[in-house]
């Protein structure tokens, strides 16, 4: 197995506990029958807490940690619990966010628990950026990893993230190694990740990992467009349109000439 160089770069939560000593993270909110999150259907858990500001993010509310709610782990895993017997033969558990490495012993212990407890198919839905402060036995009771990739170029990376590119494409490479599955998902902003020469280099980079079973391009929306508004904050994409089909046609292509499986 190729080694990789684990790079740490950003910082994840410290662990926190209750009164009782119960461990405890910050909750934005709880999806029991997510079709999109995932095979299947999911019971989907959105995290609190994100380095990256994407600027088509719809989910702005989630940027800070501490505006979630708080659940212990034995919440969660309760939670879970009562649509365990389901999840099994229909889906299992999806963390998302947020980015669910900014809590990783909060979302590292569910991910545990659902696996060798309720025996559920998990999936982490993430940037990979905090992937380097994490060990390989971090993401061993994790199925599949929803890898969003935001842009190939860096400068156009940190233009839409605010971050450098590099983290996420380490561990691209290092989930390669592991041999975890991979669905790597796309959004596709006409005028910031449209570029020609960008998809290419992704979609070359990609077929080249081995583990990636499906691409999502994902056309861009601007359902999050109110929140921006109700935070307070500048949305810079107002007059930016939804690709239409055919550029959306033409990214598709981009990667299945690369023998990927796109969607």
């Amino acid at each position: 197995m190729e080694t990789i160089e684990l790079k740490k770069v950003g910082e994840i939560a410290p662990a926190a506990y209750d009164a009782q000593g119960r461990q405890v993270g910050f909750v934005h909110s709880i999806e029991t029958g997510a079709a999109v999150d995932g095979p299947g259907m999911r019971f989907a858990l959105f995290v609190s807490g994100c380095q990256f500001r994407c600027l088509y993010c719809h989910n702005p509310d989630t940027w800070k940690l501490h505006n979630g709610k708080v659940y212990t782990v034995d919440d969660v895993i309760a939670e879970i619990g009562k649509y365990a017997s389901f999840l099994r033969v229909a889906g299992g558990l999806t963390i998302s966010g947020g980015e669910p490495m900014m809590q990783a012993h909060f979302t590292g212990e569910i991910f545990r628990r659902a696996k060798h407890e309720l025996k559920l198919h998990t999936a982490l839905d993430t940037q990979g950026f905090l992937s380097g402060n994490l060990p390989d036995e971090w993401f061993e009771p994790i199925d599949l990893v929803l890898l969003d990739i935001k842009e190939f170029n860096n400068e156009r990376h940190e233009r839409l993230t605010g971050k450098p590119v590099e983290p996420s494409l380490l561990f691209a490479k290092r989930l390669a190694a592991m041999k975890k599955p991979v669905w790597l998902r796309y959004v596709l902003v006409p005028g910031f990740s449209d570029f020609e020469d960008d998809v290419e280099g992704l979609a070359t980079f990609v077929a080249s990992l081995g583990n990636v079973e499906r691409v999502e391009v994902l056309p861009f929306h601007k359902m999050g467009e109110s929140k921006w508004q109700e935070l307070g904050l500048d949305y810079e994409l107002t007059n930016v349109q939804p690709p239409s089909p055919e550029l959306t046609h033409r990214v598709r292509e981009q990667f299945r000439k690369h023998g990927l499986t796109t969607y």
